[in-house]
């Protein structure tokens, strides 16, 4: 078998959804053991959202993605057996990661004080809501509450500022956390190489939210007043969507107007505008946005979107697609990075690989995300339980 960067790694994932749990993931892309722990029966209650959005029970994509590659231990942590197996595993681990609510910790041991003195290696890792101090300190919270309406992104990611909010898609702000977790983890392995010690780290939803809104908190810290949108048309033709003759829209961006402007009128077709006193100067475009913005939309109305890609690229303009879902399952640039590997064992089912590469370094062929207790016997016989004593636990 070959030898993976993290494959001399333990981490115990105990931890529910996504933000916590995904860190387990990417470290498992790596090739770290990750042992799942969840309630016997239902286990993770993750496993249950894919239903909520009326999908049928056939594949639970949610729970393939976000628990690829690991292994499920059921416990019922208030059973002092199962205390006991899990004691044992913390004595071998390198990580354990939790997200359960501060008095959820403290019934069932599993706070950093609880946790730590089995093992002086091991890095605590807890991720919440809303931190570790403060007022909410015990307050529950998903990326929705904490991440997208807490920080301010929900009130300020609209078309205009009357428009009505966007709710987040799920996962939105479960998986840029959980990269923030990982790092997390991997500063503090590398400080237990230096030092010799584990310890905490921690983050949150509401810290990821507030780092993700920071460019309009910074302002805000400095004493500007920060308004919303303006409605489209008066935005700057430049920084505008526009929908094509086959129906998808894309975006234009510029951060030069002064150099994107003469290529933009060439590549649609129109270098006269250059000398057209409607929009010759930075001050009559944008006096003459709604002008500009509604001959655009009729020009880019002419023509396939793929045409217009062609036409762009070669002009040096900087756009994007505005993607769907399904765009992605075709993608040849998805396809060149490798950014949707096949499950080893999935019969030809792709995944979303985490999304980050060291170069000469070889990730893990992902496997399936394990059932409920599926290794439980297992691991319980690494723990060094008799027979006896797993089918009395299982009882």
């Amino acid at each position: 078998m070959t030898t993976s960067l993290f494959s001399d790694l333990l981490v115990i994932d105990c931890a529910s959804f996504i933000a916590g749990p995904a860190a387990a993931t990417v470290m498992s892309d790596f090739g770290a053991r990750v042992i799942k722990i969840e309630p016997p029966g239902l286990g993770d209650s993750y496993r249950n959202l894919f239903r909520l959005r009326g999908t049928p029970d056939d594949i639970d994509y949610f729970w393939a993605l976000d628990s690829r590659n690991k292994e499920s231990l059921a416990l019922d942590l208030k059973k002092p057996t199962a205390r006991a197996a899990l004691e044992t595993l913390l004595k071998k681990a390198d990580v354990f990661i939790t997200n359960y609510p501060f008095p959820v910790r403290e019934r069932l041991r599993l706070r950093a004080e609880d946790v730590l003195p089995h093992n002086e290696r091991l890095i605590y890792a807890s991720l919440t809501p809303y931190g570790e101090a403060g007022p909410e300190r015990d307050r529950t919270g998903y990326d929705t509450t904490a991440w997208w309406a807490r920080s301010g992104l929900m009130d300020m990611v609209r078309s205009t500022p009357e428009a009505e909010m966007a709710l987040s898609m799920p996962g939105m702000g479960d998986h840029p956390t959980a990269m923030a977790m990982y790092g997390a983890i991997v500063t503090a392995l590398y400080r237990r190489q230096v030092t010799g010690k584990g310890g905490v780290v921690s983050t949150s939803l509401l810290a990821n939210g507030v780092w993700s809104n920071s460019c309009q908190v910074q302002g805000a810290l400095c004493g500007y007043e920060l308004t919303g949108r303006p409605p489209r048309g008066q935005r700057g033709a430049m920084g505008e969507a526009y929908k094509t003759l086959d129906g998808r829209d894309f975006i234009l961006t510029t951060t030069n107007p002064a150099r994107d402007w003469p290529l933009l009128a060439r590549a649609v077709g129109h270098p006269e505008w250059l000398e057209d006193e409607r929009f010759d100067t930075p001050q009559a475009r944008m006096s003459n946005t709604p002008v500009l913005v509604a001959l655009l939309d009729e020009i880019f109305a002419s023509d396939t979107f793929e045409s217009w890609r062609t036409r762009l690229d070669a002009g040096g303009i900087t756009f994007g697609v505005v993607g769907r879902v399904d765009d992605h399952i075709s993608d040849p640039q998805l396809e060149a990075i490798g950014l949707l590997p096949e499950f080893e064992d999935g019969y030809g089912l792709r995944t979303v690989d985490s999304p980050f590469q060291l170069a000469g370094v070889e990730k893990v062929r992902p496997k399936m995300a394990p059932a409920i207790g599926q290794h439980t016997r297992q691991i319980l016989e690494e723990c060094g339980l008799a027979p006896g004593e797993i089918d009395a636990l299982s009882a």
